[in-house]
């Protein structure tokens, strides 16, 4: 299992049992950046543990090197004095000096190339915390936006049965009915009016018909 899987089963499961519980999506976004930072945190301290190691190895084949170039002189030195005995025994001490730096070296060489793996999920790890930066930006302007439009929604809902609003109805209402009365009144005012001013023509229309009988019977 590579440092980002561990890292993110630990995240998800961090993660999991905030979403189970129906956490604000704030709240959530916020958790989940700090975990990956402590992830981050935690995968700088294994690349830094492995560099160290790097260098220790490194450190050992020179150590086993030198051991081995000392070895040699030891056994020049042996044959110089006519020492064969020992000169055998320098070398063979010098051959397992340099299998040692050898083994050292293998292992040196395997610590380099996971410590590049390391530094690529690192860098990997880096870039996701960017740009979950940058998405929680955006989500959490989103958020704010729902959260505005549902509040004006509760506003509308609340003011389209608020008491006043009815109470401006029904008085609109009453009004309206007052207005329509009225004008009703007037018409049949005006009907009213009509009547006696065509009753008023027809008198006069009588009076001067019967002023004209009296005048034809020599009585006006």
């Amino acid at each position: 299992m590579t440092l980002l899987d561990r890292l993110s089963r630990l995240i998800r499961a961090n993660l999991s049992d905030l979403l189970r519980r129906a956490e604000d999506p704030e709240k959530i976004i916020n958790q989940a950046l700090e975990d990956m930072k402590g992830a981050l945190r935690e995968a700088r301290e294994q690349v830094a543990a492995a560099m160290a190691e790097g260098k220790r190895l490194e450190r050992e084949v020179e150590s086993h090197l030198k051991e081995a170039s000392l070895w040699e002189e030891k056994a020049k030195e042996a044959l110089k004095a006519g020492r064969e005995d020992l000169a055998k025994e320098a070398l063979r001490r010098r051959k397992r000096a340099l299998d040692l730096a050898e083994g050292f070296k293998q292992q040196a060489e395997e610590q380099r190339a996971l410590i590049g793996r390391l530094m690529t999920q690192l860098k990997a790890l880096e870039a996701k915390i960017d740009e979950a930066e940058a998405r929680k930006k955006l989500l959490l302007a989103r958020k704010k936006g729902v959260e505005a439009a549902e509040a004006v929604r509760r506003m509308e809902s609340k003011l389209d049965a608020h008491p006043a609003l009815e109470a401006f109805e029904e008085m609109e209402a009453r009004i309206l009915a007052m207005e329509d009365r009225h004008e009703a009144l007037k018409e049949l005012d005006g009907q009213d009016l009509d009547k006696e001013l065509a009753a008023l023509s027809a008198d006069r229309d009588l009076e001067e018909e019967l002023l004209r009988l009296k005048r034809e019977l020599g009585q006006a």
